[in-house]
């Protein structure tokens, strides 16, 4: 079977705040609709080098991604790449630096915040760039790219918790409140996506320390929280988690020929095929 997906990126939530702080969406673990798991990151713990881990599973050591300044376009292949070449349809409501990633370097604020290319990677983007561009404006954002789109495929990726952490440090109360916010801004929009039939994966590219930052191994750097919503996803405990497998387990969902690793125990033996 074939799934649309949805891939939602909290940037900089660690586990410790992602597993008391978001109520809404641990509410729906334990009301069955979900499951909520942790992982550590790969190194290092970075926005950019991960978000390439996340959408090609390449480690930051083997795809060149390694800091933040390396602003060029991906030599990996994407879950974009996949999907539009196999006609499925995505889009993405993202920081710009994804726009760098998997459509063009660098990015220029006139020409790519709005993305319509059906024979491009993401053909339908809203982009931002300034970190403390609202969460609820970007989900509100993805809401209306969904409604105009239908994609198979969406990335919806939020600043708001990293930026609050490195004004403040990831022991502080403005650091858990950005986590807050964002968990009741996404109550408005998780219950129609599901109804949609869209299987949700929730998680973060990294966490955050108390020196206002991270990039090392750390706990709270490295350790990240993963929900992942809809029938399709597995209910039973997976005891070691790979950040480098999520691409091949949605790859796997949306029913898309791919050589990637996945983590099959996420998924139902249906979908797994264990």
């Amino acid at each position: 079977m074939s799934h649309r997906v949805i891939l939602i990126v909290l940037d900089g939530l660690n586990h410790l705040v992602g597993h008391h702080a978001m109520g809404y969406l641990n509410a729906l673990c334990e009301a069955g609709r979900g499951r909520y798991y942790t992982l550590n990151c790969e190194l290092p713990a970075m926005s950019r080098p991960l978000y390439e881990c996340l959408l090609t599973g390449d480690r930051p050591v083997d795809s060149g991604v390694v800091n933040n300044d390396v602003v060029r376009r991906s030599h990996g292949t994407s879950l974009f790449d996949l999907a539009t070449r196999q006609g499925k349809r995505t889009a993405a409501a993202a920081y710009h630096w994804v726009s760098e990633l998997y459509l063009e370097a660098p990015f220029d604020r006139t020409r790519h915040r709005f993305q319509h290319a059906p024979d491009a990677a993401i053909q339908a983007g809203l982009f931002y760039w300034q970190d403390h561009y609202p969460d609820d404006h970007l989900f509100s954002d993805a809401e209306v790219l969904r409604q105009l789109n239908d994609p198979d495929f969406l990335l919806v990726h939020s600043m708001n918790i990293d930026d609050t952490g490195h004004r403040h440090g990831g022991d502080s109360p403005q650091y858990r409140n950005a986590a807050r916010r964002a968990d009741i801004a996404l109550a408005d929009y998780l219950p129609r996506w599901l109804e949609a039939g869209y299987q949700v994966m929730v998680t973060a590219d990294h966490g955050m320390n108390a020196d206002r930052s991270h990039s090392g191994t750390l706990e709270e750097e490295r350790r990240v929280p993963l929900w992942t919503l809809g029938e399709a996803f597995s209910c039973r405990p997976v005891s070691l988690i790979e950040q480098g497998r999520l691409c091949g387990t949605l790859a796997t969902l949306m029913g898309l020929d791919h050589g990637k690793p996945l983590q099959s125990e996420l998924l139902t033996q249906e979908e797994g095929g264990s």
